[in-house]
């Protein structure tokens, strides 16, 4: 199940996909800019929530193994 980092990580891509595209149909090159900077922050975001997952589910995993 994703946490929170990940999905507000890809709601920022999608917003920032949103404005990327806002700004090539409007031709406003700072509002394009903007839209890709959210996407690499996003993507980053979310890149990060996936591996404190994958730790706390290893943490878990080795908790377990240890009370065996």
């Amino acid at each position: 199940m994703p946490n929170r980092d990940e999905v507000k990580g890809k709601v920022q891509q999608i917003t920032g996909k949103v404005k990327e595209g806002i700004g090539r149909a409007t031709n406003n090159p700072n509002l394009v800019v903007e839209g890709m900077d959210d996407q690499d922050a996003g993507t980053i975001r979310e890149g990060l929530g996936t591996a404190k997952r994958k730790i706390g589910n290893a943490v878990q995993k080795l908790g377990k193994e240890i009370k065996k």
